[in-house]
């Protein structure tokens, strides 16, 4: 059967690494990109540089430059899709996000223990990676599924790592909060199932990538070392790995495959 819906991505996390790699991908596949992304003014260049080759596939960029974990601000980048979806509607066109992508990578990356406060986690700095790297995902797939943004066929992918069951001195926080999000995949997965929406849920776990987010980890030479010693390729994964990924991932509308941690990594975490 055709499928002749307008497709697009929302992807949080748009400007850098994986988001913005499968960002590129997804447009070269005929998607349309919603992209939120937080830079400051060094990085908007950049992220013009981004919008523009997503112009060039011939499909559209719409970029937010917010916080993705605001209330308020989440409800004017989705105010601002529904009015260019009822332009698509009013031509005639079936629009609808065929892809999310939660990949935010903000948060402490500090011990939970030190001998002066200031270096170890608190209550703040853990509610605040919690709030981005898990429980804004569930914000927003609430907000997408009572808005009508999704529909048959839709995924959502949330970005997650093996820190969730390994351990890296100055990653304990942002590991918890992986965990959470892994739980919260788990538990929209099975809604979206009992609801017959044909919605598929998964986290997508890349193996060690170079991105700004690995460049941010205190450790991290010593991670891209024991990586390159590990993975059975002999090589680190890429952003075009994980963005070659989910495009095949989401070129079928079956929704059975819902649920999962899918490893992108090459054989890297099975290696132990």
């Amino acid at each position: 059967m055709t499928d002749d819906r307008e497709r697009w991505a929302l992807i949080l996390g748009a400007s850098s690494g994986m988001g913005e790699a499968t960002g590129l991908a997804l447009a070269k596949a005929g998607y349309h990109i919603a992209g939120v992304h937080l830079d400051f003014r060094a990085g908007l260049t950049h992220v013009e540089e981004v919008k523009a080759a997503i112009v060039a596939e011939g499909r559209e960029a719409l970029f937010t430059n917010m916080n993705a974990a605001d209330d308020e601000k989440r409800a004017a980048a989705l105010a601002a899709l529904r009015q260019r979806f009822d332009e698509s509607t009013a031509a005639g066109r079936k629009p609808y996000v065929r892809v999310v992508m939660h990949s935010l990578a903000f948060g402490s990356l500090v011990p939970f223990l030190a001998d002066d406060p200031k270096a170890a986690v608190d209550r703040k700095k853990m509610e605040m990676t919690q709030d981005v790297m898990a429980n804004s995902l569930v914000y927003w797939v609430q907000d997408l599924h009572r808005g009508g943004f999704l529909d048959r066929g839709s995924k959502v992918y949330a970005m997650t790592s093996e820190g969730t069951s390994r351990v890296v001195p100055s990653y304990g926080v942002v590991s918890g909060a992986k965990a959470a999000m892994e739980s919260h995949v788990r538990q929209l997965a099975m809604e979206f199932a009992r609801l017959g929406t044909g919605v598929a849920v998964n986290s997508i776990r890349a193996g060690v990538t170079d991105t700004p987010a690995l460049r941010k980890i205190p450790e991290n030479q010593r991670m891209i070392d024991v990586t390159l010693a590990r993975n059975p390729h002999g090589r680190m994964t890429t952003t075009a790995d994980v963005a070659e990924a989910i495009v095949t991932l989401s070129a079928s509308d079956s929704d059975w495959m819902s649920g999962n941690i899918i490893s992108v990594d090459g054989g890297e975490f099975v290696t132990g």
